[in-house]
């Protein structure tokens, strides 16, 4: 289902173009400003006077091609800002996701375990109180406690001596993330400089997402303990920790892995609040500057951009049930 899928987000993204008017689509099809002087000659070359299905067989052309545009707001094409400004959100996915999700895993686990006892009326409160928090309110405090106060953590993605070095032809930029770039070029110093600036953002997207987590497997897990192999495995004598890993948690694990799935798509997809508090130039900043500038192509780019990833994220996440449940089939 993800490639009739992936047409009808393609179907949708385009019929929202067709409100603009000729003239205003055309920036869709270039990739340097200076060919938008002869406006007549694209619209003529793109159709798009035509009917729908034309245009949109054309459009899907050019986004095949890796052509999504031109993005005013940045001075570049579409696609090379979506480049730009994504590994620095794949850079707090990564750290992020995999902590949010052991831990929401995990304290919910023991939540339901111990249900109705002190551990696990603390575990709920921390998750509605987690939950609970606005997004730009946690940052800020977080922002003015280490680093206004205590000088700790700055905003940013480097300091001024490591933006320097990686910006210059002594540093080469194999994936654009600056924790692996800073390994593979051997600079360890600039590997300890981006962890710095990364602990702030971490923090507040674990703070707030592992509630969700945690909410969600609690009561996946409860639902499960209560099941009735959980029981007749429990009759025969098996140890209580075999009981809960191997018999309850890998069917209580299906719904977190779905919820877990989807929150990292959304990681990737940009955290705009957190990346603009924290000066952290991501694809949600760059996404929402954008939107803030009216800049058509680029706002369509990411909707797709948004679409597509999420489109995988679903397949990937139905594949890896089976892995996590073998009593769950694909057929």
């Amino acid at each position: 289902m993800a490639i009739p899928v992936l047409i009808g987000v393609t179907l949708l993204i385009f019929a929202i173009t067709m409100c603009f008017s000729p003239v205003e689509r055309a920036s869709l099809y270039v990739t340097d400003p200076k060919l938008l002087r002869n406006i007549d000659e694209i619209i003529a070359k793109y159709h798009l006077n035509d009917p729908f299905y034309i245009q949109y067989f054309n459009w899907m052309s050019e986004v095949l091609h890796g052509n999504l545009g031109w993005s005013e707001s940045v001075h570049m094409p579409v696609s090379d800002a979506i480049i730009n400004f994504l590994p620095a959100t794949l850079e707090l996915a990564l750290f992020s996701a995999p902590l949010i999700i052991f831990i929401g895993i995990k304290m919910g686990v023991l939540s339901a375990v111990h249900q109705n006892e002190l551990i696990d009326h603390v575990t709920r409160v921390m998750a509605i109180v987690g939950w609970s928090l606005p997004t730009f309110w946690s940052a800020i405090l977080l922002l003015s406690a280490f680093y206004g106060h205590l000088g700790l953590f700055p905003p940013g993605r480097l300091g001024e001596a490591a933006s320097a070095y990686v910006h210059s032809p002594y540093f080469i930029r194999y994936t654009r993330i600056n924790t692996i770039d800073s390994l593979l070029n051997g600079q360890f110093w600039i590997f300890v400089d981006a962890l710095r600036h990364l602990i702030l953002p971490v923090a507040n997207l674990v703070l707030l997402n592992t509630a969700l987590i945690m909410r969600i497997m609690r009561s996946s897990m409860l639902e499960s303990l209560s099941k009735g192999y959980v029981m007749m495995a429990r009759a025969k004598g098996l140890d209580e920790r075999t009981v809960i890993n191997k018999h309850a948690k890998r069917t209580a694990l299906i719904p977190a892995i779905t919820i877990s799935g989807m929150l990292f798509a959304g990681m990737v997809c940009g955290m705009v609040i957190t990346e603009t508090v924290f000066c952290y130039t991501g694809i949600g900043y760059w996404a929402a500057h954008a939107a803030g500038q009216l800049d058509i192509p680029a706002v369509l780019g990411f909707a797709l951009f948004v679409g597509v990833i999420f489109v995988f994220a679903n397949l990937a996440v139905d594949i890896l049930y089976v892995y996590i449940n073998p009593k769950v089939s694909l057929g």
